[in-house]
């Protein structure tokens, strides 16, 4: 029996549990393979989601769902967390004592806040004047604190990167920006985003964008801030080398890390517990029969939901090669594209890889798009708020989504050289 063990049943985990449910439909139903996925809970959070629950957007009960529902038939799900793996024997042993065997082990388990490694930011005010987006909890009370504030300072601030979705702290205060406009107190309202970062975003030709959407919206932009310590009783950001930040309310992207297992796991993982993985195959290089894909990798490229599905294309691809004896293709190229919501009904689009950052143009055919690159539309905010339907009923699915390669493609692209940072 081909027995195929997943951890983490997040995007990434979900997706390849029905890509390989469908690849090995007839092994499955013979009894001549196994699936089963591994997570800590039965609860699936659309991620996504998170960055409109602070603004009354979503309620927190539209964007959670059973994890069962999104799994398939013969799969089984085993809930527990994850002692550690132990790749010599092919072994992973689990906290509720049981210990699963397997020729292929897929490693999904995302990344984790880590709120505690920064000094002071679960100290006094955790929840009152200082609170994350990035989990339900932290975006449920924060929702609950913006909806009375009166005004004062807002500091967005990303403590280091890697980040699950990269661009959301600029998401969130365009719609910050939108939000108080909306409710007719922006004028009391100072809004600054406070980044490790030296402009707007990680790519020189999209910083140009987003940078002058900073400016126009009156949204102060700090970088080169690395945050050592959160006072949150005096309402103070400080920096490693001593520079101040205040605050009234700050929202934090904290510090992530790769799952606790993996930093029991001697060679899985780096120093952060991101899974070392081969950039264009998947696969692990800690060992042959191990693959790790979605924002459990130490790859660079972003940790968001569209490089997950586009992996899982070649990862299933490449696991029946493996399975077949046949050589890995190294396909994955590190393609990404994702919305940016910038507030009062607009979104860009940006789609990028490894090699090209994003670009001008139109997405995904060219010359009809219908989407535009790198430009405000309002286009662009509708594809974003369908997308919570694509992602239940297709992306979880393991469909394919028309149109869209798992390789970035340069038709409809307009090459653009940078002109420099954004200030």
């Amino acid at each position: 029996m081909k027995r195929i063990v997943i951890l983490g049943a997040g995007t990434a985990g979900t997706i390849m549990a029905n890509r390989l449910a469908k690849l090995y439909r007839t092994e499955l139903r013979a009894g001549q393979t196994s699936i089963t996925v591994v997570d800590r809970d039965g609860r699936h959070i659309y991620q996504p989601g998170l960055l409109f629950v602070p603004f009354g957007v979503y309620e927190p009960d539209e964007i959670v769902k059973p994890r069962a529902d999104f799994l398939p038939k013969g799969v089984v799900h085993v809930v527990s967390e994850i002692e550690r793996v132990e790749p010599e024997n092919k072994l992973v042993h689990l906290t509720n004592g049981q210990s699963l065997t397997y020729d292929i082990l897929i490693v999904a388990t995302g990344t984790r806040i880590a709120p505690e490694e920064t000094e002071g930011l679960t100290g006094p005010g955790w929840y009152d004047t200082a609170f994350d987006f990035y989990s339900l909890e932290g975006a449920a009370a924060l929702a609950k604190k913006l909806a009375t504030w009166d005004g004062g300072r807002l500091v967005i601030n990303v403590v280091e990167m890697p980040i699950k979705c990269p661009v959301a702290p600029l998401e969130f205060a365009f719609l910050a920006d939108w939000y108080f406009t909306e409710r007719g107190i922006r004028d009391r309202v100072e809004i600054a985003l406070v980044t490790p970062l030296d402009g707007a975003f990680t790519k020189p030709i999209a910083a140009q964008s987003l940078g002058h959407l900073l400016q126009e919206k009156g949204i102060e932009l700090v970088t080169e801030f690395n945050t050592g310590e959160v006072d949150g009783t005096r309402g103070r950001l400080v920096s490693w080398d001593e520079r101040e930040e205040r605050f009234d309310v700050l929202v934090t992207v904290p510090l992530h890390a790769g799952a606790e297992f993996v930093g029991r796991s001697p060679g899985l993982g780096d120093d952060m517990g991101f899974v070392l993985t081969d950039p264009a195959t998947l696969q692990s290089k800690c060992d042959k029969d191990i693959f790790a894909l979605g924002d459990a990798t130490n790859l660079p490229t972003s940790k968001a939901g569209s490089v997950a599905h586009f992996e899982a294309e070649v990862l299933t691809e490449n696991i029946r090669r493996h399975l077949a004896g046949e050589s890995l293709e190294p396909a994955f190229d590190g393609h990404a594209n994702c919305f940016i919501e910038t507030g009062f009904g607009k979104a860009l689009l940006i789609d990028f890889n490894y090699e090209t950052e994003p670009l001008p143009g139109k997405f995904p055919l060219p010359v009809l798009g219908p989407m535009s690159l790198l430009k405000e539309s309002r286009l662009n905010h509708w594809g974003k708020m369908a997308f919570r339907w694509i992602y239940w009923h297709l992306l979880l699915r393991g469909r394919d989504l028309p149109g869209v390669s798992p390789q970035m493609t340069m038709r409809g692209k307009r090459t653009q050289k940078p002109a420099g940072r954004a200030a």
